[in-house]
C-alpha cells in the first residue's frame, strides 16, 4: 500500500527535474550569495511564473474584508494562472504577524502579502518598535482596491445633511461624541481629519473594529462615525444608517445623491481604506512585473469586478510605481496628523 504513493512522488520529482522547474517543498531561504537575477539558482523564470501553487497571507482572519477582497480576486488568479492560490490568515499584532511572516519569506513570487494602509502608512507612525519596516521589507505589487469613507449618523439622529451636522457640532465643542473601529484605524483617522479641516471639537470613542463601532451609531449610543462603504453598506441599504458625505474626489455610484466633502468645501477631507499586494523586497523585478500584470487582469475580469462592487471596493489593479507613489504620499499627508494627535500604540 506504500509503494504507489511513493513511486508517484518518485515520478514527479523526476518530471520536475527534467522540466526545469522547482520543487514544491517546504520553503527555504534565498541564497544569500545569489544575485537575485532570474537565471539564479532558485529563481523561477518569469516565463515559466507560476510553475506552483502561490500562497497569499492575509493579516486578517477570515471574513474581514481583506480576506474577502483577496478570496475573490485569488479565486479568478488561480484559474488564469492554472496554479492553486492558497489563502493563509495570519491575523494578529495590527497586522505585524502577517508582515513578519512574509517578509521572511523567500523573495521568490510564490508568497504574497495584502497590505493596507494602515500596516505600510499609518502604523510606523503609530508605533516607536515596528517589527516590520515596510520600505524596507517589502515591494508594491499594486494597489487592489480602495475603500472610500462615508461620514454616518444614526436614524435617531435629527441629521439630514452633512452642512447642519458640521454647524451643529462646531456649535458645541465637545459635546458630540464619534465612533471608530479603534485608535489610529482609517476611520478614526479621517473623522480627525474633517475635525481639522472643518474647525471641530468632538470626542473620540475607539471600538475593537467597525462592526460593532457601527452597531453603536445605530442603535443611537453614538451619534456619528466615518467608516468605509464596505463595511456599512448594508446598514445604509437598511436604512439604519444615513450617509452624509463621502470623503472621495466624485460621487460613489452607489451613493448618487451623498455629495462630497469637496462639493461641501473642503476639498481635503478625502480618506479611503487602500487594500494593497506586496511581496519580499528582494524579488525579482521581472516577477514583480509579471504578478502585477496577473493580478491586474485578475481585478479587470468582469465577474471579479462585479463582487468587488458588491462588496463596496472600488478595484484599481495600478502599476508597482504608481502604488509606490501613493504610499509616499498618504505618508506624508497623514503622519504629520498623527504627530499632532500626539497617538501612539506602544
Amino acid at each position: 500500500m506504500t509503494r504507489r504513493p511513493l513511486l508517484l512522488r518518485c515520478l514527479a520529482m523526476a518530471a520536475l527535474a527534467a522540466a526545469g522547474l522547482p520543487r514544491a517543498g517546504r520553503a527555504q531561504a534565498a541564497d544569500p550569495s545569489s544575485s537575485g537575477s532570474l537565471g539564479s539558482s532558485g529563481s523561477a523564470s518569469a516565463s515559466d511564473y507560476p510553475a506552483k501553487p502561490i500562497r497569499w497571507i492575509v493579516p486578517y482572519p477570515a471574513g474581514a474584508g481583506a480576506d474577502i477582497v483577496a478570496r475573490s480576486i485569488g479565486a479568478q488568479l488561480a484559474v488564469d494562472a492554472g496554479q492553486p492560490v492558497l489563502i493563509e490568515n495570519r491575523a494578529g499584532g495590527n497586522t505585524a504577524l502577517g508582515a513578519i511572516e512574509a517578509a521572511r519569506a523567500p523573495a521568490d513570487g510564490y508568497t504574497l502579502l495584502s497590505a493596507d494602509n494602515g500596516m505600510l502608512v499609518f502604523n510606523p507612525a503609530l508605533y516607536r518598535n515596528l517589527s516590520y519596516n515596510p520600505s524596507r521589507d517589502f515591494a508594491p505589487v499594486t494597489l487592489l482596491g480602495r475603500l472610500p469613507m462615508v461620514l454616518l449618523v444614526g436614524p435617531a439622529s435629527g441629521q439630514k445633511d452633512a452642512r447642519a451636522f458640521i454647524e451643529d457640532a462646531r456649535a458645541f465643542p465637545g459635546r458630540v461624541s464619534f465612533a471608530s473601529a479603534g485608535t489610529g484605524s482609517p476611520q478614526h483617522l479621517a473623522m480627525e481629519l474633517l475635525e481639522r479641516e472643518a474647525g471641530l471639537a468632538m470626542v473620540h470613542v475607539p471600538y475593537r473594529g467597525a462592526a460593532p463601532a457601527l452597531a453603536d451609531v445605530a442603535g443611537g449610543q453614538l451619534p456619528v462615525m466615518m467608516c468605509d462603504l464596505a463595511a456599512s453598506r448594508r446598514f445604509i441599504q437598511s436604512g439604519k444608517l444615513r450617509a452624509l458625505a463621502v470623503a472621495h474626489p466624485q460621487r460613489l455610484k452607489e451613493l448618487p445623491g451623498v455629495p462630497t466633502f469637496a462639493e461641501l468645501g473642503m476639498p481635503r477631507v478625502e480618506a479611503a481604506a487602500l487594500m494593497g499586494l506586496v511581496v519580499p523586497a528582494s524579488t525579482p523585478g521581472e516577477l514583480v512585473a509579471r504578478l502585477q500584470q496577473s493580478v491586474a487582469n485578475a481585478i479587470h475580469n468582469p465577474a471579479v469586478q462585479r463582487k468587488l462592487a458588491e462588496f463596496g471596493v472600488e478595484p484599481v489593479g495600478d502599476a508597482p510605481s504608481q502604488f509606490a507613489a501613493l504610499l509616499q504620499g498618504e505618508s506624508a499627508r497623514w503622519h504629520p496628523l498623527i504627530r499632532e494627535l500626539n497617538l501612539s500604540l506602544d
